[in-house]
């Protein structure tokens, strides 16, 4: 076995390392070397929000309990039950230098900004921070990517045979090539949709190195790459895709032996350890043990209903983090190209654009190939090695476009077979079913697709038009069927006459000054948390349905504001500290927003629009961006960029942003060093 300390790798010069704060407080980071330029993100990052990014390495270094307690004593085990750290540990050797290094760059930055900032530091001994830790952390959070954590829930639950795979989200992006725009420049919108606060925040900043790295993008807390942006040539953008990431297996248990399991005909011993967790309770550290097994298709657990195993293709690759970083310093297609060609990221759809004018879909992924005479949508018998998969699909293998000449590529969360114009989509024969590849619409793939019916070509201003569009299409597609909701009588139902009759007046459009918005809100979010049962299946609302859920939201704004007529914003509201915004958006319309009760009967904004990045592409210039963030750069209440993009993000606009480091020297407001 290869450990960590055999990478060390010297220790970084702070003086070597400069940070550039623009207007918005956000990090540009210079130096000569990648690692230099990680050390420089990891502590610009920790200066912005240490805390969140601590919750991260917390997970990695099975101390989360420590902090939160039960939640995050759950963390720890789900780190041991996987065998992250161990996974790391055998396969260190397969991280190439160079990647060592930045990371090494990387975790020294945080050691540096723990170890002046004492205080600051959440768990006693959490620090310093290894490469190690920080790539257990990486496979944490990948494994939630793969479905991982809700499997287990639906296994502790009893609920198993429902592995809630079918959670769609909203994510936007695409691009358009010269085929389709106006001005002939390639446009590209980089849009996922994530929480608005948290470990799956999105965090912005510009890396620029001398060894070729010069990136602008999105982040999460503890990533020491962009996971997705733009550099000079080109840029790509996530979705969340919904092929068939991991399998469930029910092991047939030995009546005489309960830590046995019949494989091929034999009784096998599951292999059983003790995690042995620290976990505060009442203000007290105890410990706590307990047992975790592990069989030939990965992680067991004995649940309500019988003992299961869980197999993804995550659970056995450390090199995610890797891979968006050669996709960071990839120079063209041919070279993005060859670093999907790792297929170490486990999913996520990619939309790309660069300076030659391509665009590029693919539902992206680490897919194994499985034998198709078992049926992989529901749980499988674990009982024979004829349905224990051990190779994945090369990439060439998964579904994916180059420059069709619709000259525009789409992804909103939707099938990968609509993803341009109809005569150039996908065919889904020509692709392996257990692959498992999701064949739904929703309301964004249709409302992008009645929009592209109205252009031959689009301008810039088109183009972003397209991406803040926030009405619904002409026909609903959510999971709940509402339509029987526009076909109620009034006369039928004289409590809620008014309220009826206002809803189907609806233009279906989400501004924040809507009039009727609020009560579609109130209405859908009810029914959904209701009749949903998050399979995949569109349930159909029955008149009656739709009464008890307009009862709903007729009772709430009774309740809280007196009266029906009330504008979408009124009741949304973007908040951060003691700030309130009306905010824009519903569920699945394109510019989404989701959001929570929050006080006095409104609702806070918490996830969709969040970080939004805007890039175009010409033959011989750097590209021209635009972003936004839901907040700002930092996550300090007394920092004047807690909220200081939020007014911009409330209207729709953006703030402009460049890779140009004269231009970032020349009108940055502070240069420093990390210290």
């Amino acid at each position: 076995m290869i450990l960590v300390s055999q990478f060390i790798h010297a220790q970084v010069n702070p003086q070597n390392v400069t940070i550039v704060r623009d207007e918005w407080g956000v990090p540009h980071i210079f130096a000569k070397t990648d690692p230099q330029v990680a050390y420089g993100l990891a502590y610009a990052h920790a200066e912005d929000d240490f805390k969140t990014i601590q919750f991260t390495l917390l997970g990695g270094k099975q101390l989360l309990g420590k902090y939160l307690g039960k939640t995050g004593a759950a963390v720890d085990y789900a780190v041991a039950l996987i065998r992250a750290r161990q996974t790391v540990k055998e396969n260190i050797h397969t991280i190439s230098p160079d990647f060592k290094a930045l990371l090494e760059g990387y975790v020294q930055g945080l050691n540096a900004y723990a170890r002046t900032h004492p205080k600051e530091v959440l768990v006693k001994g959490a620090f310093p921070v290894t490469i190690e830790d920080q790539l257990t952390a990486s496979m944490l959070s990948i494994a939630s990517f793969s479905g991982f954590d809700r499997a287990l829930k639906s296994i502790f639950d009893g609920t198993v045979p429902d592995l809630e795979q079918f959670r769609p989200k909203a994510s936007n992006a695409f691009a358009f090539n010269s085929n389709k725009t106006v001005d002939g420049q390639t446009y590209l919108n980089i849009n996922s949709h994530q929480p608005l606060e948290g470990p799956a925040s999105w965090y912005e900043a510009h890396l620029c190195s001398e060894d070729g790295w010069n990136a602008l993008g999105g982040l999460f807390p503890g990533a020491a790459t962009i996971l997705h942006g733009t550099n000079e040539r080109l840029g790509w953008a996530h979705t969340v895709n919904y092929h068939d990431k991991l399998d469930v297996y029910q092991l047939e248990i030995n009546p005489a032996n309960p830590n046995q399991y019949r494989f091929d005909g034999q009784w096998i011993d599951l292999e059983e350890n003790t995690v042995k967790l620290k976990v505060k309770l009442a203000g007290v550290i105890i410990g706590v043990k307990k047992k975790i097994y592990w069989s030939k298709y990965g992680p067991t657990v004995v649940g309500k209903t019988g003992t299961f195993a869980l197999r993804f293709a995550s659970l056995f690759d450390i090199k995610p983090m890797e891979q968006w970083y050669r996709m960071n310093k990839a120079k063209n297609y041919t070279e993005f190209y060859n670093a999907l060609k790792m297929t170490s990221i486990p999913g996520f759809n990619i939309i790309y654009a660069d300076r030659d004018d391509n665009i590029f879909y693919i539902t992206n992924g680490k897919i194994p190939l499985r034998d198709d005479a078992f049926n992989w949508t529901g749980t499988l018998a674990g009982n024979t090695s004829k349905n224990l998969w051990n190779t994945f699909h090369p990439i060439e293998d998964l579904p994916q476009m180059l420059n069709p000449k619709s000259g525009y590529i789409f992804n909103t969360n939707n099938t990968p077979y609509s993803a341009t114009a109809p005569e150039d989509n996908l065919k889904p024969e020509s692709f392996d079913a257990t692959m498992g590849v999701e064949r739904w619409e929703n309301n964004r793939s249709k409302r992008f697709q009645e929009l592209m019916a109205g252009y031959d070509k689009i301008s810039y201003d088109d183009f972003k038009k397209i991406k803040y569009d926030l009405q619904l299409p002409k026909k609903l597609h959510y999971f709940v069927d509402a339509s029987v909701l526009f076909d109620l009588k009034s006369d039928d139902y004289p409590a809620l006459k008014g309220i009826i009759e206002k809803i189907q007046r609806w233009n279906k459009r989400a501004d924040a000054d809507n009039p009727e918005a609020a009560i579609f809100m109130l209405f859908y979010n009810y029914c959904n948390e209701k009749f949903y049962k998050r399979d995949g299946i569109v349930r159909k609302l029955t008149a009656d349905n739709c009464i008890e859920g307009l009862q709903f939201a007729n009772n709430h704004l009774m309740k809280h504001f007196k009266t029906i007529d009330i504008k979408l914003g009124d009741i949304q509201k973007l908040v951060r500290g003691k700030r309130e915004l009306p905010i824009f958006g519903i569920s699945d319309v394109l510019a989404a927003m989701g959001s929570i009760p929050y006080k006095d009967g409104r609702y806070k904004a918490n996830q969709g629009e969040s970080y939004i990045e805007l890039v175009r592409f010409s033959k011989n210039n750097l590209p021209e961006i635009e972003t936004i963030n839901c907040y700002g750069a930092s996550n300090h209440p007394d920092s004047p960029h807690y909220s200081d993009q939020m007014d911009l993000f409330a209207l729709q606009k953006t703030k402009k942003m460049t890779l140009d480091k004269a231009t970032v020297l020349k009108e940055g407001k502070r240069i420093y060093h990390p210290q």
